[in-house]
């Protein structure tokens, strides 16, 4: 499998402006959330990026992502039916290829030195498939994610061969239809937001829309897609953070620095924080 290509979708009209909020990175220098993504992607060695945004976004997408603004292709979602749309509205630039798959409301902290999108990739190379990063997450989150059910592979810890896909479960049906043995009680398979996908999803979704799906979703595509062929997921040794909740952004700026190289000073002014807090609590 050769991936050349990477698709970030920000076209959710009620989220367009978070990829252009600015946090300091690992590194101590401030970029965009689309930047960091932008980046993410390059480290994979995939320098083709699409991004899927609202018609009109193009100009002041271009202009959060300084230098990389050249290699991205931006492709407007002129009719909102989804974010199975969305992908779909990329078909004309993935062509008839695989290709990586971030959303553009989440950012990624690796465990350790590779990215997650290179751990993905590596994964999806080796095994020759479509891949899906997930990552084992409380049941009080599943309003959140789609989520997959499935069995280990043989010798692997953290690789999964999926058989279902449901978006946005509730505990009972995921407790019916998504236990993976060897999980912790009460934790699922949710999605990452970052995926390898292979040219049937694109064929799946081109159904979806033939059919006059009015919302299409990539979780239903997933789900067709592990009846098709070979599926898996990567539990990867990272961890995401949806900017686009409540405090999404502050959480995120917070496992950004705590990961990088300003951690020492960051937690040394927590720590003063919390000090002074309850200094005058006891005043």
């Amino acid at each position: 499998m050769h991936i050349t290509k990477a698709v970030i979708t920000a076209a959710g009209r009620n989220q367009r402006t978070l990829p252009m909020q600015t946090l300091t990175d690992r590194d101590g220098a401030e970029k965009s959330v689309l930047g960091i993504l932008v980046e993410e992607v390059i480290s994979a060695g995939i320098d083709e990026i699409a991004v899927v945004v609202v018609p009109g976004d193009e100009g002041p997408y271009a202009a959060t992502v300084g230098d990389h603004a050249g290699r991205l292709h931006f492709i407007p979602q002129t009719d909102p039916r989804g974010y199975g749309h969305a992908i779909h509205c990329a078909k004309p630039f993935v062509g008839n290829a695989p290709f990586l798959h971030l959303v553009g409301d989440h950012l990624y902290v690796s465990g350790n030195t590779q990215s997650c999108a290179q751990q993905l990739v590596a994964v999806a190379k080796a095994e020759n498939c479509a891949v899906s990063a997930v990552q084992a997450t409380r049941e009080n989150l599943l309003p959140y994610y789609g989520t997959v059910g499935g069995k280990r592979v043989p010798g692997r810890k953290d690789l999964y061969e999926i058989d279902t896909v449901i978006e946005k479960p509730t505990p009972t049906e995921a407790e019916l239809r998504l236990i993976v043995p060897g999980l912790r009680a009460g934790h699922y398979l949710c999605f990452f937001g970052m995926h390898v996908l292979t040219p049937a999803v694109i064929e799946i979704l081109e159904w979806q829309m033939a059919n006059g799906e009015s919302r299409m979703t990539l979780s239903a595509a997933l789900a067709e897609l592990a009846t098709r062929e070979k599926y898996l997921a990567l539990e990867e040794q990272a961890l995401r953070y949806d900017v686009g909740v409540k405090y999404g952004l502050v959480i995120a700026q917070l496992a950004l620095a705590l990961s990088g190289n300003d951690r020492e000073e960051i937690l040394t002014r927590l720590v003063e924080m919390l000090a002074t807090r309850e200094l005058r609590r006891g005043a």
